[in-house]
């Protein structure tokens, strides 16, 4: 089929605030080497991710297209094996880079085919963040029934997610989320606890959770704020209990000092999901679980807004100025 040679892209030249991000209308489209397929996005994902490389906190070489994730049609084959059996028209979700653009030359191993029954808009609702939440659950930490579990960002793209896999695994939950209209919204998902960290009495909210927990603290928790919480976080857990930090939306934790861990026993992870999906069949696991969890309807996606590519400053300013509930996503 015919390609144009220029698309529509969001450049990222130098790093910074929201401004940096350059709405271009005829960057080059990419060429699909060996072992990528070239993708015409209908659909890319707006992650926290995208923020920290961004603003430089993850370093990554200028200039690059943000965005880790994104669904489309294959349009292209790189030249060598077809390792995956990909042909052109497929409907496919990737993981990867450079999604904030109409096309994207995604690596073959982290994609894959869309079932019937799934719009892309819901598999990239979920689809990063769904399959870093269930290696959360079930590698990091393995969630048992009956645990108590302190949530942060309860009513966050990646809260959303966890509050239900976590109910149906049988957990018991304490979500925080910022105002009213979110602490609803985590209830609604079945949140044993949420505790509004903005009201005065949410304030100190590690009395509220060891009140809820009857003075013992949770087994693990889940951690995606860094600076703001981590104190606090190793305050709330219980002896022996597990603690997972897993983003920096407030910043990231500072130098972390051993000796703390020592009076309580407790267990310090920092994992990322592309650890967890280094192969192809680690990959097709958690993406398989996930879509079967979304086609059974035992997980439900909240998108908060579907941005056009031009707005992705926005959409960032929306994400950092904590005024979502939901999924960012973008429309390529």
């Amino acid at each position: 089929m015919s390609l144009p040679s220029t698309m529509k892209a969001i450049l990222t030249e130098q790093t910074g605030g929201p401004e940096v991000l350059q709405f271009k209308s005829d960057h080059p489209v990419p060429v699909p080497q060996e072992g990528q397929l070239l993708v015409k996005n209908n659909i890319s994902g707006i992650n926290y991710i995208d923020t920290y490389f961004r603003t430089g906190l993850y370093p990554a070489p200028k200039p690059e297209v943000l965005g880790r994730e994104g669904a489309g049609t294959v349009v292209a084959l790189g030249p060598g094996p077809n390792t995956y059996n990909f042909k052109v028209g497929d409907r496919v979700a990737w993981l990867g880079t450079s999604g904030y653009a109409e096309y994207t030359a995604a690596p073959a191993s982290k994609t894959i085919k869309i079932p019937d029954g799934i719009t892309d808009e819901d598999a990239i609702a979920a689809f990063l963040s769904g399959m870093t939440v269930l290696s959360l659950a079930k590698e990091t930490y393995t969630v048992q029934k009956g645990d108590w579990v302190l949530l942060h960002a309860a009513a966050g793209g990646a809260g959303i997610l966890m509050t239900q896999v976590l109910k149906s695994i049988g957990a018991k939950v304490i979500g925080t989320a910022g105002g009213p209209e979110k602490v609803a919204l985590a209830k609604s998902l079945g949140a044993d606890v949420v505790i509004d960290y903005r009201s005065e009495e949410g304030k100190d909210w590690v009395k509220k959770v060891k009140e809820a927990t009857g003075g013992q603290g949770v087994d693990v928790v889940y951690d995606s704020v860094g600076k703001d919480t981590w104190e606090g976080s190793l305050e709330a857990v219980k002896r022996k209990g597990t603690i997972v930090w897993f983003g920096n939306a407030s910043g990231p934790v500072p130098p972390l000092p051993l000796p703390k861990l020592s009076p309580k026993c407790v267990k310090v992870a920092r994992p990322a999901l592309f650890g967890y999906i280094e192969t192809r069949e680690e990959f097709e696991f958690y993406v398989n679980e996930l879509f079967s969890l979304l086609k059974s309807g035992n997980l439900k996606v909240k998108v908060h807004n579907v941005y056009p590519l031009e707005e992705v400053a926005q959409a960032h300013k929306d994400l950092e100025g904590r005024k979502t509930t939901g999924k960012l996503l973008l429309k390529a």
